[in-house]
């Protein structure tokens, strides 16, 4: 209960049971402690009931520093709590498909990091199985949600591109370049999958490319070892058995190419995903180092006298959200990588709250599979892959 001047004021609450808690887990629980703070007057309250990690130890100091209520080494503990409504999968890739099928089966809301499985016949059937039930299911492909890349949607369904022609999206890390430095799982194909960097990277600019230019035709990919021979998991010597980078040339149905380019392989980066899309009428480019603006070029815009209104105008997207997201921090204060996670936690959650099915839906999430498992076939067989629907 909250009180409003007088009036005290009843709010459903939606309880969550999150498995894992590294990067992922701590990023998610940000997002739901956040929302209050970013969108004003929200109609429901959110709470994390219980954390399940691999050992109770973790859990239970994770759960004691955090306020959550139960800890547990056990999945189905959170799983089939009557009082959970919500299951946030943060856990390796592997281990996504038959927690998605289990809390399915207890009628829960599922909201599930990328990729959604490891195996394109994983993915599609828990895809299927969520379409048969009326629970919402989520897959988190944060990035869409980055005002930026709402503004490229929204001026690419204007039309104010035309038609699009070409297009190039690239996510770059630097994090398989120290051969001194133990693989991470995102680097083992037992775990993350045999997809690699493609499943890890991949994913999210698959997503992207897909949500502002439209479903693939046709892919031809080719992946990259750079370092057959690392320190492993464990710190002994290791044989890399899944890429460090994956590159792509792909059709879209309407007829437009372009690149598609993830990789761990690329010194000096960061986080460095970035996208430039080229139509008739007009171009957008964006980069995640400088999520606060998207570049436009507005082809129609007179070119003459000494360049005219020509060039790539930066549209100050910052934190200009529409309510109830848009009052804190302020609309000018610049925002950042987090952002994107506070607003795709916002928009699975009012999806809970409301009954409507939000996007990306797990449907999304297996067509994102198969255009990798097409990919990976074509870099197998070394010639273009069509995409089937």
């Amino acid at each position: 209960m909250m009180l409003k001047g007088c009036e005290i004021v009843n709010k459903p609450e939606i309880r969550i049971g999150l498995l894992g808690f590294g990067a992922m887990g701590r990023t998610h629980a940000f997002a739901v402690s956040s929302l209050p703070y970013y969108c004003n007057d929200l109609p429901f309250r959110t709470i994390i009931q219980g954390v399940a990690t691999r050992s109770v130890e973790k859990s239970s100091a994770v759960a004691k520093e955090y306020g959550f209520a139960v800890a547990t080494d056990r999945e189905d503990v959170l799983i089939n709590d009557p009082d959970i409504d919500v299951i946030d999968i943060c856990t390796p890739n592997h281990l996504h498909a038959d927690t998605v099928r289990r809390a399915l089966a207890a009628g829960k809301h599922i909201y599930c990091e990328k990729p959604l499985a490891s195996t394109l016949e994983d993915a599609e059937e828990i895809a299927a199985l969520a379409a048969k039930t009326d629970r919402i299911c989520t897959v988190v492909f944060h990035n869409r949600h980055l005002s930026a890349v709402q503004r490229a949607k929204q001026l690419i369904e204007e039309g104010r591109l035309g038609r699009i022609l070409s297009f190039d999206f690239r996510y770059l890390h630097n994090s398989c370049t120290d051969v001194q430095k133990n693989a991470g799982w995102k680097q083992s194909a037992d775990v993350c999958g045999k997809g690699g960097v493609l499943f890890d990277l991949g994913s999210h600019i698959i997503d992207l490319a897909v949500f502002l230019c439209g479903k693939f035709r046709a892919i031809t990919g080719t992946e990259q070892i750079a370092f057959p021979v690392r320190a492993g998991l464990n710190g002994e010597q290791w044989h890399t058995n899944a890429p460090e980078a994956f590159y792509m040339l792909a059709e879209t149905e309407s007829g437009a190419k372009g690149t598609i380019t993830a990789s761990k392989l690329a010194v000096g980066t960061n986080d460095d995903l970035d996208f430039a899309v080229y139509g008739t009428k007009g171009s957008l480019r964006f980069s995640l180092m400088d999520p606060n603006f998207l570049e436009f070029y507005d082809n129609d815009a007179p070119h003459a006298p000494y360049g005219g209104m020509g060039g790539f105008t930066r549209i100050e997207c910052v934190g200009r959200y529409p309510a109830p997201a848009g009052a804190f921090p302020s609309p000018k204060a610049p925002q950042g990588w987090l952002r994107g996670h506070v607003m795709s936690m916002y928009s699975f959650l009012n999806a809970v709250y409301t009954g409507k099915q939000n996007a990306p839906t797990f449907a999304d999430g297996a067509y994102v599979q198969r255009v990798m498992e097409t990919a990976m076939l074509s870099a197998t067989e070394g010639r273009e892959r069509l995409v089937s629907p």
